[in-house]
């Protein structure tokens, strides 16, 4: 009799302890935070990894090179979880032209004309990398520091910073720019922007992430919506002629949700489908929402919300509409566009901007 109960005793216990078990495996807590190695560069310094994640099963996983986003995993309405944005895990394909980086962008992001531009009645002379004209810069293709911030209850956060030395592609002025991404546990990914400058210079910041929320597939079946009633028209090199335009009645109207593929046909062949800045409503004074996109299938739904005043639109015309991008800017060519925003940080100021994007279901 004791030795049945006594049987009877450790089985019971072993029942006890799996259950703890797996209330101990249910009840870890979140790892919202992680770091790792991605690879090196040819000089032997180590590009670091860090993992996001958020208690809704979004992840974002961010390099120090180009400071690009790797990925940004959102599941569907499934409960699929798949990646967002165009993205590869192998640093060596970075290296050699990966064609859809989602990387920081600067000193100048987008186009400025001729490649030159005057500051205080001084010319600076830059790399003619886009036909005669200049695009984006090389922040992109630099290794920049980087360190966790304290994780919050609900996010976490990685800064990455580099410091653009003065003359580097022309520019003037040693430029410290910082920029922290946050996901949140409301589905958001934050990224803010910070840059200091010793001398005068142009500084246009943006994030050129390449999304699409199928995970696979072209884009055309994007529904889009923005709140842009006007634009920014261009000559044939995509340089602005320094007029805003209405988008009524245009291809570009997308003031109400349409298909990106609706009328990308009437843009061919040249630029190939879009690739314009809209003047963001109300941009460039408060956190104001610029942009909605959905997918029908997966369910999966984008907001974009901005301190900047435009938004470059790109249907990923050189991946076959593989992807797009909404790069949250000053508008392209403003430091020789007396008319638009200005772009000139001087010394003693401070550059700051936000964009969230902010993912949800339908």
């Amino acid at each position: 009799m004791r030795r049945g109960r006594s049987n009877y005793f450790f089985a019971l216990c072993a029942i006890l302890g799996l259950a703890m078990a797996s209330n101990a495996v249910h009840s870890a807590p979140l790892q919202r935070f992680e770091e790792g190695e991605f690879g090196k560069l040819p000089d032997g310094k180590v590009v670091t990894l860090f993992t996001l994640r958020n208690a809704k099963g979004m992840s974002a996983k961010v390099i120090t090179y180009g400071a690009i986003l790797a990925e940004l995993r959102v599941p569907d309405r499934n409960g699929t979880t798949m990646s967002v944005v165009l993205g590869t895990g192998k640093l060596e394909e970075y290296l050699k032209g990966f064609r859809a980086p989602a990387a920081i962008i600067g000193r100048v992001a987008n186009r400025t004309a001729k490649a030159r531009f005057t500051l205080d009645g001084v010319e600076y002379r830059l790399p003619a990398n886009n036909g005669a004209n200049h695009l984006h810069g090389v922040f992109d293709k630099v290794l920049w520091q980087a360190k966790a911030l304290p994780p919050g209850d609900h996010e976490a956060a990685v800064q990455l910073t580099y410091l653009s030395p003065d003359g580097e592609e022309g520019y003037p002025g040693n430029l410290t720019v910082k920029v922290t991404y946050t996901l949140t546990d409301d589905n958001e990914l934050r990224i803010d922007y910070e840059a200091a400058t010793d001398k005068a210079t142009p500084v246009n910041l943006t994030s050129h992430a390449y999304f699409n929320l199928a995970g696979q597939g072209d884009v055309l079946d994007h529904e889009l919506w923005l709140a842009a009633a006007r634009f920014t028209p261009t000559d044939d090199e995509l340089i602005p002629t320094g007029q805003l335009a209405s988008v009524k009645g245009t291809p570009l109207d997308f003031t109400t949700p349409t298909r990106i593929g609706a009328r990308i046909e009437q843009l061919k062949p040249k630029p190939g489908g879009y690739d314009h800045n809209f003047v963001v409503d109300g941009g460039g004074k408060s956190l104001v929402l610029a942009a909605r996109v959905s997918e029908p299938v997966s369910g999966r739904v984008m907001e974009v919300r901005t301190t900047q005043p435009g938004a470059q639109l790109y249907s990923g015309n050189h991946l076959n509409h593989g992807a797009l991008c909404l790069e949250t800017q000053h508008y392209p060519d403003s430091v020789n566009q007396p008319g638009f925003p200005t772009t000139i940080l001087r010394p003693g100021e401070t550059f700051k901007s936000t964009t969230v994007f902010k993912f949800s279901l339908k």
